[in-house]
């Protein structure tokens, strides 16, 4: 992967995130993620596609290679690696680590890599609860369900939450919505109304839109 430039870099991750998502890749997709304008993006993928590790399908979407998926799977990795070592060992707050990681990530060497997981016990999530691809590539994340459509009644373990937002976390942290803490829903206002959920021995009312952003195992 070396000699790859940091914005191509920046596109694989971000592409081989979106391929396991609901929608896959898409121009406007990555636009968003990336916050650039549209045309940014489809002179990246056309040079992305003369390097050999993305293709436009016929419908219009944008799939990686195999090559760009292990290049992307590859960069998601050292990221999240990255991400467990600030906080775990460096005890940065959770809302930071996904920044600070973006810039570790481009130069964490796969000696440094290597150490870091001897270090850390080989964990299998970042502080967010995403998955962190194994040395294959190879991701599997725990089938959740966002924390919004459950229905009054109904309780689970949040699994993972949006990682991209330092505001959202900070506000989750603070009532203790963490990955492995357990959460159920008291009641649903209707039309689209918050949930009142329950943390613990406290109670939140908790708007649809945050709640999307959160997966619980139920």
């Amino acid at each position: 992967m070396g000699g790859r430039s940091e914005s191509v870099e920046e596109y694989l991750e971000v592409m081989f995130k979106l391929s396991r998502a609901v929608g896959g890749i898409t121009v406007g997709r990555l636009a968003t993620e990336l916050h650039v304008a549209p045309s940014s993006v489809s002179e990246m993928v056309g040079r992305l596609a003369a390097l050999g590790l993305a293709e436009r399908r016929a419908d219009g979407g944008i799939c990686l290679t195999a090559g760009g998926e292990r290049e992307g799977a590859a960069l998601v990795r050292r990221h999240r690696l990255s991400e467990r070592l600030l906080a775990d060992v460096l005890a940065l707050p959770w809302d930071r680590v996904h920044d600070e990681a973006c810039r570790f990530e481009h130069v964490l060497s796969p000696e440094v890599e290597a150490l870091v997981v001897e270090r850390l016990g080989n964990p299998a999530t970042c502080p967010h609860g995403h998955a962190i691809p194994d040395e294959l590539g190879a991701v599997v994340e725990a089938p959740a369900r966002p924390l919004a459509e459950l229905d009054a009644g109904e309780r689970g373990v949040i699994a993972r939450v949006d990682e991209g937002e330092p505001e959202l976390l900070r506000y989750l942290a603070s009532l203790g919505m963490f990955p492995e803490a357990c959460v159920s829903v008291e009641s649903v206002a209707p039309f689209g109304g918050p949930q009142l959920v329950r943390v613990g021995d406290a109670q939140y009312a908790l708007g649809r839109e945050v709640a999307a952003r959160v997966f619980v195992k139920v």
